[in-house]
């Protein structure tokens, strides 16, 4: 009889947690989201009331409630869903291509030294090349079409990849191979149990830097003679001589780099979940 009550009182109990558990993640991403606002919120409130004042001249620098309409008429008329869906189209296409080669090669780097000693170097003093040295040189190999876009897209991609891949292999404790081979583990074994979670967090590191570059390079890319894009409206707005266009593109840019940068960063909490950081708590 005392069994079946004390389990009566647990079930309740459980169902609390369970209902309790996702309130408080709740309040916490608002709360996270609220702070987070209040800046950004500050600042576009201060710049439309000194924009009203004339403080800022409209032809160089329009309220943030001009910019708004500009982006309202663009959904309006349909112009700007294309826009950003080509946008994103490039910038998806560069990021898969730029970090599937950084990861075969970074791994082949990280795990051979052989490997490290030929193919580092080079890669390193391609590192080292401006990103805007790349585009009349893929415009005379690969022409003006999407191809040269996505592999300048690629390029900047590809090298945080690369480097926080290598350096997350390299930064592997030896102790913990060293455990691994004492208890018998193949190739494949420590690769999959020691090594790939030792690794796991500066490889999500480089996927997060390498998208942010990606919306870097993407402007570049767009400037390579494109007839749409968020980079197009960057260049249009500029020759038409809008600077409502401008900035409400600079700005579309900022939200959907936010936005796609949220979300690999909730891929990366959810992947280390295990891990008992200080961010965890």
């Amino acid at each position: 009889m005392a069994q079946q009550s004390g389990s009566n009182y647990v079930k309740p109990l459980r169902s609390t947690f369970r209902v309790r558990f996702p309130i408080q993640r709740f309040l916490q991403a608002s709360k996270s989201v609220f702070i987070g606002s209040v800046l950004p919120i500050s600042l576009v409130i201060a710049w439309e009331v000194l924009s009203r004042v004339g403080v800022f001249p409209p032809h160089l620098l329009p309220a943030p409630s001009l910019i708004i309409q500009k982006i309202v008429s663009m959904i309006q008329d349909g112009s700007l869903w294309g826009h950003i869906g080509i946008t994103l189209t490039r910038v998806f296409a560069g990021f898969l291509l730029g970090a599937v080669v950084a990861i075969l090669l970074g791994a082949i780097v990280g795990f051979y030294k052989l490997a490290e000693q030929l193919l580092d170097p080079i890669l390193q003093a391609f590192r080292s090349i401006p990103s805007l040295a790349w585009v009349p040189l893929f415009i005379l190999w690969l022409s003006i079409g999407e191809t040269s876009k996505i592999t300048l897209i690629a390029v900047g991609v590809f090298f945080p990849v690369y480097l926080n891949i290598v350096s997350g292999i390299k930064g592997v404790d030896r102790k913990l191979i060293e455990v691994g081979k004492i208890y018998g583990f193949t190739t494949y074994q420590l690769i999959k149990n020691i090594i790939l979670p030792a690794s796991l967090p500066s490889f999500l590191v480089g996927l997060r830097s390498g998208l942010g570059l990606g919306w870097m390079f993407v402007v570049a890319a767009e400037l390579m003679g494109a007839s749409s894009g968020l980079g197009y409206l960057l260049v249009f707005g500029q020759n038409m001589s809008s600077p409502d266009l401008i900035i409400a593109s600079i700005i579309l840019f900022a939200l959907i780099g936010k936005i796609s940068d949220a979300l690999l960063k909730g891929v990366e909490k959810k992947a280390l979940h295990w891990q008992d950081s200080l961010t965890n708590q």
